[in-house]
């Protein structure tokens, strides 16, 4: 089975981090793995998104039209592509940059207070490990133990910010698992 993923929002939000965590638990899983990142002047506030690939067999290619899912942090990245989403998958929505959500219905809506979670955990910084913490819970791709570890490898350098991200993690876990 094939899962695609598309991380998308402002240049600046970790959205290039948050899938490569993804795509490096999934890979410890054992899966086949793709990562295309998109970045450029997206860096400087754009609209910066990135595509995870997961499969059980060879990945023919990792450019793909139509995502299982998507993971929006803002409005214009929901915009440009939850029209795109196949039925049935999940759309995350940071319902604290987009209030409104979307109108689709047949899709499965995933609307977190990303920021205010973040800042709850201690710092509106983290607020790609809430989304990516409530994301990986809702859809089950991976064991959540293995992605934090894999968030605690990312960060082993700077060893003072991981119990900031740890909790960010649980917090955005147990918003997806009570919700």
């Amino acid at each position: 089975m094939q899962t695609e993923i598309k991380f998308a929002g402002f240049g600046g939000q970790g959205i290039l981090l948050s899938a490569k965590l993804l795509a490096y638990a999934a890979m410890k899983q054992g899966s086949f793995v793709a990562w295309v990142p998109s970045y450029g002047p997206e860096m400087r506030g754009g609209t910066a998104y990135c595509t995870v690939v997961i499969s059980d067999k060879l990945i023919g290619s990792p450019i793909i039209k139509n995502p299982t899912h998507l993971v929006a942090m803002n409005r214009p990245s929901l915009e440009k592509f939850v029209d795109d989403v196949k039925p049935g998958g999940i759309v995350f929505i940071n319902k604290s940059l987009i209030p409104g959500g979307s109108d689709r219905t047949d899709i499965i809506k995933l609307e977190v207070p990303i920021n205010e979670i973040a800042i709850k955990a201690g710092s509106v910084r983290a607020a790609n490990i809430v989304a990516l913490a409530s994301f990986a819970a809702k859809s089950k791709l991976v064991d959540l133990d293995l992605l934090k570890d894999c968030i605690k490898g990312e960060f082993a350098a700077k060893a003072k910010i991981i119990p900031l991200n740890m909790k960010a993690f649980d917090e955005g876990v147990n918003f997806a698992n009570n919700n």
